[in-house]
């Protein structure tokens, strides 16, 4: 193994870092060499050209994706994610820009969709979902993170594309208590909406949940992330702290000497 991708020092902050991350769709190379980590209560910022590798590395980040080469670490523990439900069991969550929303079912169900919950005794027994409590639930967790949705038993059909995307933010939360990875949340969304979820966002990291997001949105990104990594031609061009990003930057102007 490289020494880029040797494991990060332990830190009780860093909750998942990637070290020297690549990634080959046969000969063409999407990632080569790719660092990144998001510590706790922290909003990363992924900005680059189409064909950078934004996605690719989401997905690897998430489980959808194994790399070709490199390493990944949650808690500074090495871990290989050989699908999505093993990250998620590793509290690492992603909600992808076409949301992935049942929307003939409730908020609540969409919430608890893939993790319903049962009645106790004999009607658990029968399979008979608990909807009361799933509904409580879901309404302590948009209360939570300050979602004015106020009958989470109304079809999420219904809903405007900013609420559903709170509600795919809410259920992302809810279940990744660690890490959550967002992917364009707001592309798709006007003004006003887009406003309503980068404050959910700040909300996200007010609860201590590390966030990466992948954004074409660079006036969200340097307002949102604490860091910006800007991938170019699958690699790290540069890395800029908040009060450097803008903007008017260009991946190019990001490029180390020769």
């Amino acid at each position: 193994m490289s020494a880029a991708a040797a494991a990060p020092a332990a830190s009780g902050d860093v909750v998942l870092a990637a070290r020297g991350i690549s990634h080959f769709y046969g000969t063409v190379a999407a990632l080569q060499d790719v660092n990144i980590e998001v510590r706790r209560g922290e909003v990363v910022g992924l900005v680059g050209d189409n064909g950078a590798g934004k996605s690719t590395l989401l997905k690897i980040l998430c489980g959808a994706l194994r790399p070709t080469d490199g390493s990944l670490y949650v808690d500074s523990e090495p871990v290989s994610f050989h699908s999505p439900r093993e990250s998620r069991d590793k509290g690492i969550e992603v909600v992808y820009q076409d949301l992935a929303l049942a929307t003939e079912l409730s908020v609540a169900e969409n919430i608890f969709l893939g993790r319903e919950l049962r009645r106790h005794g004999v009607m658990g027994r029968m399979r008979v979902l608990d909807r009361a409590e799933m509904a409580k639930r879901s309404a302590e967790a948009l209360g939570k993170l300050g979602i004015g949705i106020s009958d989470v038993k109304a079809r999420t059909g219904l809903l405007s594309g900013g609420e559903r995307q709170a509600v795919a933010v809410a259920r992302a939360v809810t279940w990744g208590q660690k890490v959550l990875l967002l992917d364009e949340p707001t592309a798709a969304l006007a003004v006003v909406e887009q406003r309503k979820i980068e404050e959910l966002v700040r909300q996200v990291k007010q609860q201590n949940v590390g966030v990466i997001i992948v954004s074409h949105n660079l006036r969200q990104v340097s307002e949102l992330c604490d860091r910006v990594h800007v991938l170019l031609h699958g690699r790290i061009a540069g890395v800029l702290p908040r009060e450097q990003a803008s903007a008017e930057l260009h991946p190019p102007e990001l490029l180390p000497d020769a």
